[in-house]
């Protein structure tokens, strides 16, 4: 039934919805740069993922962490496997989630590999520390995830990285660092 017949005082006020049908051919795969442009209005929260111990550990940001589990507590991140983390997580089974806050968006440009910034470089300037695994953790990230490593399942260019959370610490301060259109941006809770 059409909800302007089930309730008719409201017929004037309410138009019935409309599908528009865009015509796409069939076969025609999506551009990359139109995939690429309509994911970066996705909005995402920061995080970086590290793995690795002493001199030989690197980290990259993501914006795909999500949990998969609470009972027991596991989390999904999607890796490059060109990334030069990918294989740090593969040989020590282990990596760490920090969630960032605004004022993390030096660290997060840092990861991004910002001026050509490699490996053990990217750690310079923030404050690190271990749980666990041995995977680095940031002292004051918004939210920290210290994972063993379960699976990781190859698909196109990226692993979906699963993993056990041995140990969390946060550090709810309101405040959060997001991807959006392209940039880093902060989101205050109000």
């Amino acid at each position: 039934m059409v909800f302007s017949e089930a309730y008719p005082a409201f017929g004037t006020m309410l138009r019935e919805p409309t599908m528009t049908e865009a015509k796409v051919p069939e076969g025609t795969p999506v551009d990359v740069a139109d995939f690429r442009a309509a994911m970066r209005l996705i909005v995402g929260n920061v995080s970086v993922i590290t793995a690795g111990t002493g001199e030989d550990r690197s980290g990259l940001v993501v914006i795909s962490v999500v949990s998969l589990s609470a009972e027991p507590p596991k989390v999904i991140a999607c890796v490059n496997r060109s990334s030069s983390t990918w294989p740090l997580i593969e040989r020590y089974r282990h990596f760490g989630v920090n969630s960032l806050g605004p004022q993390h968006k030096a660290v997060a440009e840092r990861f991004s590999g910002f001026g050509g910034i490699k490996g053990k470089d990217r750690y310079e300037g923030a404050e690190w520390m271990t749980l666990k695994t041995g995977a680095s953790l940031l002292c004051d990230a918004v939210a920290a995830f210290d994972c063993s490593l379960d699976e990781m399942i190859d698909r196109g260019t990226h692993s979906i990285v699963i993993g056990s959370v041995e140990a969390v610490r946060t550090r709810d301060t309101g405040q959060a660092l997001i991807y959006w259109r392209g940039g880093y941006r902060p989101l205050n809770a109000e």
